[in-house]
This record gives structure tokens, sequence and C-alpha cells, in this order.
């Protein structure tokens, strides 16, 4: 019998899951407050932080500041955590017959690590295959987008986006890579600026060898105008 993740999503509950680890981990409690009281939260606890850490909040330039991370957080860079910012995919019929892959390339992607709360700044790369319907390309990025804008795993971003595509689309004909710099990375630890992430995850008929190297191959392309 399948065992459900009580702290599932409500985007996440549409999947047949077999295992949590594409699962963003959420309490089943996450949204019982507004982001109002969510904000107001998040203040007092930036401010107690910058205090702990000696900072005159007195001063003009910091004052502003624990609002402004509040803010930031709830209704910007985790503004996809909440299911309502789901962007609206709606798909058309595939009138011209086109059968072969479509690609989205360089994708600008802004994440944030969920190990140490820093940026994560790359693109990311999708495929499909059309099973009788096409999404607009914007949706694309915007699907991106959402998934993005969580504490992340590089890893479990790349599978939330192709699972989610393919949900849309109805087909498992999908594929993402995402090649991206880590800040927890190249501005602590072991401090590497040059050094970046690379994670792919290929559905359906893109687990082909010669479906898989096209793609690439389309990657490659140079595209700067």
């Amino acid at each position: 019998m399948e065992i459900k993740n009580k702290f599932q999503t409500p985007e996440e509950n549409d999947f047949d899951h077999h295992s949590a680890s594409h699962q963003t981990p959420l309490r089943k409690d996450a949204f019982d407050i507004s982001d109002t009281d969510k904000i107001e939260s998040i203040t007092d606890d930036v401010r107690r932080i910058m205090n702990t850490l000696g900072l005159d909040l007195t001063d003009d330039s910091l004052k502003d500041t624990p609002k402004r991370v509040a803010k930031m957080f709830v209704s910007e860079i985790f503004g996809g955590l909440h299911p309502d910012r789901k962007p609206k995919a709606s798909t058309f019929e595939n009138k011209y017959k086109y059968n072969e892959m479509l690609v989205e390339k360089n994708i600008s992607l802004y994440s944030t690590c969920e190990h140490h709360l820093l940026p994560i700044v790359g693109k990311a790369h999708i495929a499909y295959i059309s099973n009788g319907t096409v999404v607009g390309l914007s949706k694309m990025n915007r699907i991106v987008d959402y998934f993005a804008k969580r504490p992340q795993v590089q890893e479990r971003l790349t599978i939330q986006i192709v699972k989610e595509l393919q949900k849309v689309l109805n087909t498992q004909d999908v594929a993402c890579v995402i090649d991206a710099k880590h800040l927890c990375v190249n501005s602590r630890g072991i401090r590497d600026i040059d050094c970046s992430t690379v994670t792919s995850e290929f559905g359906g008929a893109f687990k082909n060898i010669d479906r898989k190297r096209e793609f690439l191959d389309y990657i490659k392309f140079d595209t700067s105008f």
C-alpha cells in the first residue's frame, strides 16, 4: 500500500508518489497563518538576529531592514512555497502536428540553497515532445520560477520542474538540465568562485541515448543575438 507524505503540498498531491524525495518539506500547517502575519513574525525574528549581531537598528540604513527582509522572504524569494502562486499553464492542441522535441534553453534561474539560505543562480534548459498538446513558451519560464522560489536543493528542483511539465502536457517525454552556481560554495566554505553544479532529469523518450544526445546538442547551440 502506498504511504502518502503528510507534508505534501496541494500541487504535489496530484502526483502518484512512490518517494518523498522530490517534495518540498513543508509542515501540514504551513498555510494556516496569513502572509501578513508571517511578515510580522519574521520581522521580529530578523530584528532579533540583527540585535544579537550587535547592529544599531536606530541607524537610518538599518531600521527598516527587518521588515524588508521579511517581505522579501514571504512575497519574493520564497513566494513559490504558496500553492496559490502556482502559474496557470494552459495547453493548446498541437494542430500543426509538430512531432519533434521543443527546447527552451537558457531560462534564468534564481533560487535559494536550503542549507545556508544563500542564492543559487544559473540557467535551466527544458525539452518536451508533444503528446497532442503544447504549452505556451513563457509558461515554462514561470514553472521554473515558481519551483525555484523556495528553499531548494538543485536535484529536487530539477525533478519538480519535469514532473510538473509531465502533468501539464500529459506526457512522460520531458527533460530538464540545470547549470547553476551556489553561493554557499562560491562565497563561503571552500569559496570556489568558478565551479557550478549541473543536474538533469530525463523522462520517457529522453531516456533513449539518441534523444538525450540530441537535447544536449541543442543546449550547446550559440543562440546569442
